[in-house]
């Protein structure tokens, strides 16, 4: 099943494990069980504390494999061959089972062993999902620590009855006790938030309490875990209170141009940022939004949403932009139920059906382009009279039967009834309203800063980014922004690191100067 150079590798990983770990796969006489009995057996070659067991029948679906110690039952379980971006997920999980620690502040580990109630989590994947990974592996550790906690990974390209009984257009999608938990990345803390509920008043307590900050950066993203990483260096104290590390990074696939970095993804990119800024005395404080700013006595004080606020002597705002919204009826209700936004992550949902890219930038046209290969047909709209993408990439998509383009088009509603069942637009050279029966829609639109929280506080240009000067300086003394949230122009991961580091050198100029002694 695997390659010679993978089974090694796999090997070098399972030489971690120091307990005995028990396999026990339900299998039956399809193809992808023969696949699945042909994994577990190189898994089970490639260590001497792993057994596999077979058994027949049962409520469990078929195929798939519980991963237990012995006299265990409550493991983690895969349904379906995890391949792909999820291998990583199954590794991991060996790893953890055999007692291997996991990368994890002790603090959350001991929060998810205290957690009360019985928690059965079922999380629908694509193999080709890169969100997916950080849902499974989450909730995989929590069912390690935690025995009231199960979990079921299930791949969707395999079990297609249930992806239809349950209307799912969208992964990861997590079911919690048979009831909708909810859909898209989610990160470990995520998840653990969402289901104690005394977390959040105990993180705010904590939060509220901490001394000010020299420089207190908004946002994790590239710029700034760039600021932090600048800040930290010139030895002053700095935090960082973010929604989520990572940012837009953690929804990205591949990136190919970061100077040095030849290829990488999304959220390896994201988890190399975190561990350079733990690397330094940063307090990194996740699952924080932001929503007030005010100077408040010599000082800058973020009020937050959870009723906490932090204050600072310097402030850096890199809270960076998320995928714009086309804003027509029909967008919102039917998200995740035929409307998506990530092509990569839901596209393999769609095969054999018909889809609509709305966009024709670069993003919408590479879309159309990966999921020609995937779906019956794709429509792209356009709403300009011309495509706007590279002409490379328009010579590609020029060249695929399954994919028509339609110029000159304002979408105006995205319909269906349980799920997307059409598109309608308006030409906008004659006025006529048209209509595209098809079952997705992927908005492919750009991206809208995250700034509302600051309009009437700092200067925003008309499209709402922050107004910075060549330092990163804003409106307000002491306040600097760097990123994607701010008016320097091109939206680039490189130009967002190089605009924090930036900015943590401005703040820092900015308390020298403000500090000396007359």
């Amino acid at each position: 099943m695997l390659e010679a150079s993978l089974k090694a590798q796999l090997a070098s990983y399972l030489d971690r494990i120091s307990q005995p770990v028990e396999i026990t796969a339900t299998l039956d006489d399809t193809p992808a069980s023969a696949d699945m009995r042909a994994l577990l057996k190189d898994v089970a070659d490639s260590s001497r504390l792993i057994t596999v067991t077979e058994v027949r029948g049962g409520n469990m679906r078929s195929p798939s494999f519980a991963i237990n110690r012995p006299g265990e039952t409550g493991g983690p379980r895969f349904a379906g061959l995890p391949m792909g971006h999820e291998f990583t997920s199954l590794v991991l999980a060996l790893l953890q089972v055999g007692g291997y620690p996991p990368k994890v502040e002790q603090a959350l580990l001991e929060q998810i062993r205290g957690l009360d109630g019985d928690f059965e989590f079922e999380v629908y994947v694509s193999l080709t999902c890169h969100n997916c990974p950080d849902v499974v592996q989450a909730l995989n550790l929590m069912a390690v620590q935690n025995p009231r906690i199960r979990t079921t990974m299930i791949e969707g390209g395999l079990f297609q009855d249930e992806i239809k009984e349950r209307q799912i257009m969208g992964v990861p999608t997590v079911f919690l006790n048979g009831t909708f938990f909810d859909s898209g990345r989610l990160s470990l803390e995520e998840i653990v938030a969402k289901i104690d509920k005394g977390g959040a008043e105990r993180d705010a307590k904590k939060i509220a309490a901490k001394d000010p900050f020299d420089v207190l950066i908004v946002g994790g993203g590239p710029a700034g875990a760039a600021a932090a990483v600048y800040a930290a260096r010139k030895g002053i104290r700095t935090g960082v209170a973010s929604e989520r590390f990572g940012g837009q990074v953690l929804d990205t696939l591949g990136i190919e141009n970061f100077v040095s970095v030849k290829e990488t993804e999304g959220p390896k990119f994201a988890l190399a940022l975190e561990e350079h800024v733990r690397h330094y005395d940063v307090d990194i404080m996740n699952l924080q939004r932001a929503k007030a700013l005010q100077a408040d006595a010599g000082l800058i004080e973020v009020a937050l949403e959870s009723g906490a606020s932090l204050k600072a002597r310097s402030v850096i705002i890199t809270t960076g932009a998320r995928w714009r919204n086309i804003n027509v009826p029909g967008e919102k209700e039917f998200r995740n139920k035929g409307v998506a936004y990530c092509p990569h992550c839901d596209g393999p949902l769609y095969k054999g059906k018909r889809v609509a890219v709305i966009g024709g930038g670069n993003s919408g046209v590479e879309a159309a382009i990966d999921l020609a290969g995937i779906v019956a047909h794709v429509t792209l709209v356009e709403y300009d009279t011309h495509l706007r993408a590279d002409e490379v990439l328009q010579r590609k998509l020029r060249s695929l039967p399954n994919v028509s383009v339609i110029l000159n088009a304002q979408t105006t509603a995205i319909t269906g009834d349980q799920k997307v069942n059409g598109l309608t637009y308006k030409d906008r050279a004659g006025g006529e309203q048209r209509r595209v029966d098809l079952e997705g829609v992927f908005v492919q639109i750009g991206l809208v800063p995250n700034t509302e929280w600051l309009k009437g506080t700092l200067e925003l240009s008309r499209h709402g980014e922050i107004v910075v000067d060549a330092k990163g300086q804003t409106s307000m003394p002491g306040v600097f922004a760097a990123g994607d949230a701010t008016t320097v122009p091109f939206k680039q991961i490189i130009i967002a690191a190089g605009d924090g580091a930036k900015a943590a050198l401005g703040a820092f100029d900015h308390l020298i100067r403000t500090t000396a002694p007359a």
